[in-house]
């Protein structure tokens, strides 16, 4: 019998009331490696119940108490982080060197977190009238949920509970049912780092959970990381009930890369930032947009390095690549290859039929490269989510930067250059919320917010860094005056 991946509930694992299962593999071999509780309606009760009344006490807890209870997370997730980087490797496929790198971006949120007396202060202003003072203060919001992505199962939660929970919130997280195990290690090491019972729980589930979420009238905001369609729907959904939303939804990440940019530089960048993850990464560069002449020299560079690629299990030191996550995604991202060939893309690099040795069952996609794509083909519309990478051509830096902007992500995007005037152009007329100059996938560090614009962002604010505090707090302005005489006026009343 597979072993269960249950809920975390009140400081310890919990099986839920469902009865629903469901399957979690081993991208690697392609085989069910256990099974992993589904949440119901009253699962979901349950959990926000918990949340509610461990909100009430740890919202009245003192900034110091906080920061405390976050370093000590923060030594024990960096004590376990091999640990958690194999738990990243086993149900997602990521190679362990990948994993560990996610865990590091992690806990760079966790170590901000940590700052978070000096990150709620508030503004004061002495004598804005005549005896009058006026000062603002930040309140948490009481219990907040997340609902997070497979494709990073420790960074992207670490984007968000340890900044919610810094400000006074409980939190539940619905992470992915395609890999869940992490979510509820890191509520085990939280919770032996000193957080009270109920600050931080884990709700495992699909749909069903999600929606509860969405509509349980104690949930007062959600955070959501994944798909342009279900982030429209979480928005759409959570704000009908009444709830503040972020929802990051999906990418079609453009490189440009300029005539003068350093050949080797923008070929490895092109690479390492498309095929790493086996692009399952919201910031993967999907679309290399060549200028001029370049692509005649860029795309051969691209392919002679795609050669020496390897790519194999996780687990194995040797794979610089592992496998997608699940059949079915990879039989998904293998249909636009099949599209691709059959719209005109010239295939440069053809991934699909690898499978290392021993492995044949799992979930596998090689490194796949797609010249001469144009704005209407499929390959370039949709956002894949693997490891295909489209090399699209155009004549000037004025036709990139129009293609760039009229595609309907705005998620990241690059330029490699040695020309900073034409750097700073690019970075201040294209319409995406995150640009990297000569840097292929910008990600924010975690005093910096995270967010894209257009169809990659549904809400007002970024996550983590000052958005992050903004979201999970609530403002209050204060006017005092502490009067030695009264009288009667009914007028306006002014600062003067």
């Amino acid at each position: 019998m597979s072993q269960l991946v249950p809920h975390w509930i009140d400081g310890a694992r919990a099986e839920g009331v469902s009865g629903r299962r469901g399957e979690v593999f081993d991208p690697a071999t392609g085989q069910v490696a256990r099974e992993v509780v589904l949440a119901d309606q009253s699962d979901v009760d349950t959990v926000v119940a918990s949340a509610v009344k461990a909100a009430a006490q740890w919202g009245e807890s003192s900034l110091a108490a906080r920061s405390r209870v976050l370093f000590g997370f923060r030594e024990l997730v960096h004590r376990h982080r091999d640990e958690l980087a194999a738990l990243i490797t086993a149900e997602h496929g990521k190679v362990l060197s990948d994993a560990a790198g996610e865990v590091q971006r992690g806990l760079e949120v966790v170590e901000f977190a940590c700052g978070i007396p000096q990150l709620l202060k508030g503004d004061h202003s002495e004598q804005v009238s005549r005896g009058v003072d006026a000062y603002s203060a930040r309140y948490p919001l009481g219990v907040v949920a997340g609902i997070t992505p497979f494709n990073f199962p420790v960074m992207v939660p670490m984007w968000m509970f340890p900044m919610a929970v810094a400000c006074g919130n409980a939190f539940v997280l619905k992470p992915s049912e395609r890999d869940p195990s992490a979510a509820v290690r890191l509520a085990e090491l939280f919770t032996e780092a000193g957080l009270p019972d109920g600050v931080l729980n884990v709700l495992q589930g699909d749909a069903t959970a999600v929606n509860a979420l969405l509509d349980h009238p104690d949930v007062a905001a959600v955070s959501f990381v994944g798909s342009t369609p279900i982030a429209r729907h979480v928005y759409a959904r959570g704000t009908a009930s009444g709830k503040r939303v972020q929802a990051l939804g999906g990418a079609k990440n453009h490189m440009v890369v300029l005539p003068d940019a350093d050949l080797d530089v923008a070929a490895d960048a092109a690479i390492n930032a498309g095929f790493g993850s086996a692009g399952e990464r919201c910031m993967a560069i999907s679309v290399v947009v060549a200028v001029g002449d370049v692509g005649d020299r860029l795309v051969p560079a691209i392919a002679g390095r795609m050669a020496g690629l390897v790519t194999g299990p996780g687990t194995d030191p040797k794979s610089q690549m592992g496998p997608l996550v699940t059949g079915v995604h990879r039989d998904r991202v293998q249909s636009y290859v099949d599209a691709g060939v059959e719209q005109g893309a010239e295939l440069v690099v053809d991934g699909r039929g690898f499978a290392p040795a021993g492995h044949e069952d799992g979930f596998w996609l090689a490194p796949t490269l797609f010249d001469r794509v144009d704005a209407e083909m499929s390959i370039y519309t949709d956002e894949i989510f693997g490891p295909v990478l489209s090399v699209v051509r155009v004549p000037t830096f004025e036709a990139a930067v129009e293609l760039v902007n009229a595609n309907q992500y705005g998620n990241g995007t690059a330029v490699f250059t040695a020309d900073g005037l034409a750097a700073r152009e690019y970075q201040r007329r294209v319409q995406v919320g995150m640009v990297g100059i000569n840097v292929p996938i910008p990600v924010p560090m975690a005093y910096y917010s995270f967010g894209g614009w257009k169809d990659s962002l549904f809400g007002d604010t970024h996550v983590h860094g000052a958005d992050g505090v903004k979201f999970y707090t609530r403002l209050k302005a204060v006017t005092a005056r502490w009067p030695r005489e009264s009288g009667i006026d009914l007028g306006f009343p002014t600062h003067g």
